[in-house]
């Protein structure tokens, strides 16, 4: 058999190791949608073409910036005849990387606010580390209503004395609630900055944060680089279906 657009035929095996996959992997690929529908020999065997090993070049570029659960839906979306989905996907991806860059500047700009405003001044060596509501909210000049509200949000967790049941709020407390602060008169939502807080947490502190900016900047740039190269390669295999469609219509168009 042999495909009327290309010439070319290409066997499961051929299009697996041309792309340093298990011929299984081809297979579940084209059951997954990712692939396009491949042709059968009498005997039942599939039989691919060269489009099949272009929509195969789109996913695989497409993983690194969408994730292996995105690209596979963009493909399908296009093999569907649903392009504007699988645009709107794509955008989605997009949005979600201009997220996450606005997530590493805010983290930038409230490290560099904690380290030069006057209403955040850092806590002197000399001064007990644990603190009650009272006398942070005056340090932060806010309400203790509002440290409350930051704790029932998870922003703040402080410790209750066993004795009297106050909250006292520790190292790590007075961190996140001046952080929080930061954020909030930056005009960040509390939402919002539940995800930053989280990082500053796992990171251990703000000073270990910090020396990890460089190496979240770079993954940020890596996947903007990814997305580009997917972009590219799906429209690639796009043109060159696109392409093959006005072929297959005009051979089919009956003479003028």
């Amino acid at each position: 058999m042999q495909n009327l657009q290309t010439g070319a035929r290409l066997r499961p095996v051929d299009l697996a190791r041309g792309h340093g996959l298990s011929t299984q992997a081809v297979r579940n690929y084209e059951d997954a949608g990712i692939l396009p529908a491949a042709d059968r020999t009498p005997a039942g065997y599939r039989v691919y073409t060269p489009r099949h090993a272009r929509a195969l070049r789109a996913f695989l570029a497409l993983v690194p910036g969408h994730g292996h659960q995105v690209a596979a839906a963009i493909l399908r979306a296009v093999h569907d005849g649903a392009v504007g989905e699988a645009y709107r996907l794509i955008d989605e991806s997009h949005a979600l990387l201009l997220e996450d860059r606005r997530t590493l500047r805010a983290v930038e700009d409230a490290l560099r606010d904690l380290d030069g405003a006057p209403s955040a001044r850092p806590i002197p060596r000399t001064e007990p580390q644990d603190t009650f509501i009272g006398p942070l909210a005056a340090r932060l000049r806010i309400r203790p209503a509002t440290l409350r509200t930051w704790e029932r949000a998870g922003l703040v967790r402080p410790r209750r004395d066993p004795q009297t049941g106050y909250r006292v709020y520790d190292a790590a407390a007075v961190r996140d609630a001046r952080l929080t602060h930061q954020l909030r008169r930056g005009g960040y939502l509390l939402e919002q900055i539940v995800p930053l807080i989280e990082q500053v947490r796992t990171a251990g502190g703000l000073e270990p944060l910090a020396a990890t900016l460089d190496e979240w900047q770079g993954r940020l740039t890596a996947r903007g680089r990814a997305l580009l190269a997917g972009a590219a390669a799906l429209e690639a295999y796009l043109a060159s279906t696109d392409g093959a469609a006005v072929t297959g219509r005009l051979a089919a168009a009956p003479p003028a």
